[in-house]
């Protein structure tokens, strides 16, 4: 097409202003697809590991200083699986340090279903040993076969756990896993500090839920019921809004960059009035014209849309790799999505900006614009 080549001849006429206004789009749209994808790496990331508690119910006491057996028995009948855990914070030496560290209370059979092992094995029913959590694991170089101190015990470590993160039920990175034997020894316990009751089915969850609650609150109110999927949406949504506000930051970029291709232009409009004027006389129709300027603003956008998408999907790839030490979440559907996105943000910018312009170039009547000096 005539008018899409006069587009590309001037543009390349002004070398120079084509590529400040190239380098403008180019920095949006980068800035929006790596903040883009970052965003829903991060939600991934985190849908992941809340995805393995989205199944849970944890019940917690309420008023009292622990969920009794009598209790435990009747939210067992209310699940498929009722692990009941106890939890004290206390030191423990490891390695020669002393470090204040969570101290959980597991029945042997239960630890299984709960968490995953890293190295070595699971606590057999009635042990003396314990499991630590990986990141205790790493920081105080602890191997299975060492021993910890608790108080006057030195349980040997015969498993260390894979790294499960942050939980609304239990945080075991940083903790030592004893069987429920050896934590009524070391603490005198009765009852339980939480239960956690995983359920076969998610869409099950708000029942069983329910369930417990008229079984436990009838009369008064013992136990604190939290579903986690509900907490799993939340976070969910929260995750999503950040990844829009994200974006809504890489936007400010491209608003800059659709005011640097305002500007070039309104300066092309201005320097070419004559040959407008020329065009306008031999028979050229305002469409046409108006045709020839918006293909400008579409090259400038479509070439800063393109290189700003694979510069932004590098620094995705970067950002990626130094924060979440994950590459794999980059190449999710949802994240190659912001890379359409951030190029269709530049060229939809481009375009916009490019509209006054060319309607006001349309809109230069022959004789005054072959007048003009």
């Amino acid at each position: 097409m005539i008018f899409f080549e006069f587009a590309k001849r001037n543009l390349t006429r002004h070398k120079f202003r084509s590529v400040l206004a190239i380098i403008g789009i180019v920095i949006g749209v980068m800035a929006i697809t790596a903040l883009g994808i970052l965003g829903n790496s991060v939600r991934l990331a985190a849908s992941e590991q809340l995805y393995m508690i989205g199944n849970e119910v944890v019940v917690f006491p309420y008023g009292e200083e622990a969920v009794s057996e009598d209790n435990f028995k009747l939210i067992e009948k209310t699940a498929d699986v009722a692990i009941p855990i106890n939890s004290m914070t206390d030191k423990a030496v490891l390695n020669g340090e002393s470090e204040l560290v969570m101290i959980y209370g597991m029945r042997s059979e239960d630890i299984p279903k709960l968490l995953e092992k890293e190295d070595g094995q699971f606590l057999k029913h009635g042990s003396l040993n314990c499991l630590v959590g990986s990141r205790l694991a790493d920081n105080y170089e602890l191997r299975v076969g060492e021993r910890a101190t608790i108080k006057s015990q030195k349980p040997r470590i015969v498993g260390i756990l894979k790294e499960r993160g942050i939980g609304f039920d239990i945080n075991p990175d940083n903790a030592i896993i004893v069987s429920d034997k050896m934590f009524s020894s070391l603490y005198n316990s009765s009852g339980y500090n939480l239960v956690v009751v995983k359920v076969d089915k998610i869409e099950d969850v708000e029942e069983v839920r329910k369930e417990i609650e008229d079984r436990l609150n009838k009369k008064e109110k013992v136990v604190l019921v939290m579903e986690m999927k509900m907490i799993v949406e939340g976070i969910k949504e929260f995750f999503n809004i950040l990844s829009m506000f994200l974006i809504g930051i890489g936007s400010i970029s491209l608003v800059v960059a659709g005011v640097s291709i305002l500007n070039v232009m309104m300066m092309s409009t201005v320097e070419r009035t004559k040959e407008i004027g020329v065009m306008r006389a031999i028979g050229t129709s305002k469409r046409e014209i108006l045709r020839m300027f918006l293909f400008e603003s579409l090259i400038l956008g479509a070439i800063g849309g393109v290189i700003g998408a694979i510069f932004g999907f590098g620094v995705g790839f970067l950002v990626d790799v130094l924060i979440l030490k994950e590459a794999s979440y980059l190449f999710a559907p949802s994240s190659i999505l912001y890379v359409f996105v951030g190029t269709a943000f530049g060229i939809g910018t481009s375009v916009i900006s490019g509209l006054y312009p060319a309607w006001k170039a349309s809109r230069l009547k022959p004789i005054e614009a072959l007048r003009y000096e």
